[in-house]
C-alpha cells in the first residue's frame, strides 16, 4: 500500500508540473506518466481520467492556499498583503489557476466554492459590525482584493506589462496593494 500512495504523490507533483504549463487540453498523460516514472494505465487507473486528476492536482493545492493565509475581513488590507506574498512565491500554482479559469473543462471545485461564501459572508458580517465599509458588496470587495494581490504575477496580463518594476520592489508593491485595499474596504458612504 505505501508504494501506491508513493506513485500516486509522484504522479500529482508530475501533474503540477505539467497542468501549470500546458493547461488541461495542452498536458499529456504520456509525459505526466514519464516524469512520474510509473505507467500511463496506472494513472487511468488511480485517477480515471485527465480531468479528474487535475481536479485532484487543484483541489490539492488549493487546500494548501486556504490553510497557508488565513482570511482576515477584519484586515482586509493584511489579507491582501499575504495573498501577494503567496501569489509571488507559487507561480506554478497560480499558473495552473488561471489554466483552470481559462478552460473551464473541470466541473466547479466544490470546496473553492465553500470557502469563496465563507468569505463573503465574514466580509458581509464585518460591514454589519462596522468594521468594512458598506460602499462596496463583499462580492466586489474579494474580487478587487484578489486581482489587485495578484496582478504581478506572471500569468497576470496587466500587472507586469504596466508595471514591471513592481516586481523589483515587491516590499513597496505590497505595501501599495495593502493601501488600495484599505481605502476600497473603507468605502466612501454617498
Amino acid at each position: 500500500m505505501r508504494n501506491a500512495e508513493a506513485t500516486k504523490e509522484r504522479i500529482l507533483e508530475a501533474a503540477m508540473e505539467e497542468f501549470s504549463y500546458y493547461g488541461i487540453a495542452g498536458a499529456r498523460v504520456d509525459r505526466i506518466a514519464k516524469n512520474a516514472g510509473c505507467n500511463k494505465n496506472l494513472i487511468y487507473i488511480y485517477f480515471e481520467n485527465k480531468e479528474t486528476l487535475f481536479k485532484t492536482v487543484l483541489e490539492k493545492h488549493l487546500t494548501r492556499v486556504y490553510e497557508e493565509i488565513s482570511f482576515t475581513p477584519e484586515d482586509l488590507p493584511g489579507y491582501a498583503a499575504k495573498v501577494f506574498d503567496w501569489a509571488m512565491t507559487h507561480p506554478h500554482i497560480v499558473r495552473l489557476m488561471t489554466w483552470y479559469s481559462l478552460e473551464q473543462k473541470v466541473d466547479n471545485i466544490t470546496e473553492r466554492t465553500s470557502v469563496r461564501d465563507k468569505k463573503i459572508k465574514a466580509i458581509m458580517d464585518a460591514q454589519k459590525d462596522g468594521l468594512v465599509g458598506t460602499t462596496f458588496t463583499p462580492g466586489f470587495l474579494m474580487t478587487a482584493i484578489m486581482a489587485l494581490a495578484t496582478a504581478w504575477t506572471p500569468t497576470h496580463p496587466f500587472g507586469p506589462s504596466h508595471d514591471p518594476d513592481a516586481v523589483k520592489i515587491p516590499s513597496d508593491t505590497r505595501d501599495a496593494i495593502a493601501k488600495a485595499v484599505r481605502l476600497i474596504a473603507k468605502g466612501e458612504e454617498s
